[in-house]
């Protein structure tokens, strides 16, 4: 085995990982009935509990802040019953995971949540694009409705709930997912923000929700267990900024100041920012950005492989990589990653939806 920065040991916060290599939040809409986390999942969070850190897929706080069928959630009973067995199959293998808190805003539809009807989003703009409905299907999206403040109010105390939930099934912190145009990405941007209030307008007023959220999840978990996850100019779900660049400088900066576990990055290769193709060599380096503006443990997103994962931590840009599909398709990937070894291809087929084919029957390696 060779030695790799991948493989040293690392701190978010007070959360020691014993890899710097990263599971991100994977989206595999395999909830059953009730939103509750799949059975299966089990199996699926322990097979991969080599990882230095596991990060859930989005786990909406609140049946409105769902976006895609079969997601699962955090805000009742047996949600949190689901989660607490997945977390405590993770740490008999000796892994740490971390919920990641999500509200989708505009990217919904109303058949999602037809009790609560209308997505909604700091303004009244339809995203460009199409929406997955409660039977899978394709349709345009809404146009959503603009929060008001008994709304604003209400969604901060269901991060409180969520947070509360995610420390009672056992997690090691919570990541907030402010990236990729869900809800709290949507008020951070002009594109999707135009609010006259004290939530628009100045960066100050836009970063003002993020920064609620931040105070209101650290009266359960200290902020050294609260990572953020951040998306600067990226398109994913027509979402974009007249100024990203200082708008993000202004945002990670303020971050810098709050103590937490880790800032999450996504490169925009990954999310073709900036209009570029995903994968595109020449789109702006997320991490060499940033990396300045932020003084704890930054994880960087995005398309990584061994060597460039290896390369990103030995040049200090980044403090830990997370990997997705090569997580899928590997779920013993550090000990390929330490062996040089060889890959398992991942089935884009069966990213989404359905039951163990391309979930929980990827080979490990032999002893």
């Amino acid at each position: 085995m060779i030695d790799q920065a991948l493989l040293r040991p690392v701190s978010y916060g007070v959360i020691e990982a014993k890899n710097r290599m990263v599971m991100a939040p994977l989206t595999r809409m395999r909830a059953i009935t009730g939103d509750v986390p799949n059975p299966l999942a089990v199996e699926y969070y322990a097979q991969r509990a080599s990882a230095g850190l596991i990060v859930s897929e989005g786990t909406q706080i609140s049946p409105l802040g769902k976006g895609y069928p079969a997601t699962p959630g955090i805000h009742s009973d047996s949600q949190t019953e689901g989660w607490g067995r997945i977390v405590d199959a993770v740490h008999a293998r000796g892994g740490k995971i971390v919920a990641q808190l999500w509200h989708v805003g505009r990217i919904s539809h109303s058949s999602l949540h037809p009790v609560d009807g209308l997505p909604i989003a700091p303004s009244a703009i339809a995203p460009d694009g199409e929406a997955m409905t409660a039977d899978w299907q394709q349709v345009p999206f809404e146009t959503p409705r603009e929060m008001n403040d008994a709304d604003i109010a209400e969604l901060l105390q269901q991060f409180r709930r969520a947070a509360e939930n995610a420390k009672r099934a056992g997690f090691d912190g919570i990541e907030i997912h402010g990236a990729n145009g869900y809800l709290l990405d949507q008020f951070l941007q002009d594109g999707t923000n135009h609010r006259q209030d004290r939530y628009g307008g100045s960066f100050e007023n836009r970063y003002r929700l993020l920064s609620e959220v931040i105070d209101i999840t650290a009266t359960v978990f200290s902020s050294n267990r609260i990572g953020v996850r951040l998306s600067p100019y990226g398109t994913f779900n027509s979402i974009g900024d007249s100024r990203p660049i200082e708008l993000f400088k202004f945002v990670i900066g303020q971050l810098s100041q709050r103590n937490l576990a880790y800032l999450h990055l996504i490169e925009p290769r990954a999310t073709g920012a900036g209009g570029g193709a995903p994968n595109d060599p020449t789109a702006p380096c997320t991490s060499e950005l940033f990396r300045s503006a932020y003084a704890g443990a930054l994880i960087s997103a995005g398309g990584y492989g061994r060597e460039d994962g290896n390369a990103a931590i030995e040049s200090g840009r980044a403090d830990g990589i997370a990997y997705g599909r090569l997580f899928i398709a590997n779920p013993d990937l550090p000990a390929r990653f330490a062996r040089n070894a060889a890959l398992n291809a991942y089935d884009r087929s069966t990213f989404y939806g359905g039951d163990e084919k391309g979930y929980v029957d990827y080979p490990a390696l032999a002893d």
